[in-house]
């Protein structure tokens, strides 16, 4: 469960952020504004479905799902081939978001 609430967050932040990339750099109207808005929204509430007992250790992990996300929409919307340097990156940050996210903790 919380993958997929990870990969829903990553999906609606990357979305609401490039609405507003979208409105300002690509000359887009502003109506754009609106559903990205509403994405950022639905991203902030994802995150609070995460199983944690610190929200900032749950931002923390999300951190590297995010950065691996990014580089999917780069390659699928932007049609942006991503290299061998992007792929290892993000390897290793879904790594470090494994290692905070699932560590044995003390009760």
């Amino acid at each position: 469960m919380t993958v997929l609430v990870y990969v829903g967050a990553a999906l609606a932040e990357i979305a609401g952020c490039f609405s507003f990339w979208a409105w300002l750099r690509l000359g887009k109207s502003a109506l754009w504004l609106a559903p990205g808005m509403l994405a950022l929204a639905a991203f902030a509430y994802l995150l609070t479905l995460v199983g944690s007992e610190a929200a900032g250790r749950a931002y923390a992990a999300y951190g590297g799902v995010y950065i691996a996300a990014s580089i999917v929409w780069l390659w699928t919307v932007e049609c942006v081939k991503p290299d061998r340097w992007d792929l290892t990156g993000a390897a290793v940050c879904l790594a470090g978001a494994a290692i905070i996210l699932f560590a044995p903790r003390p009760a």
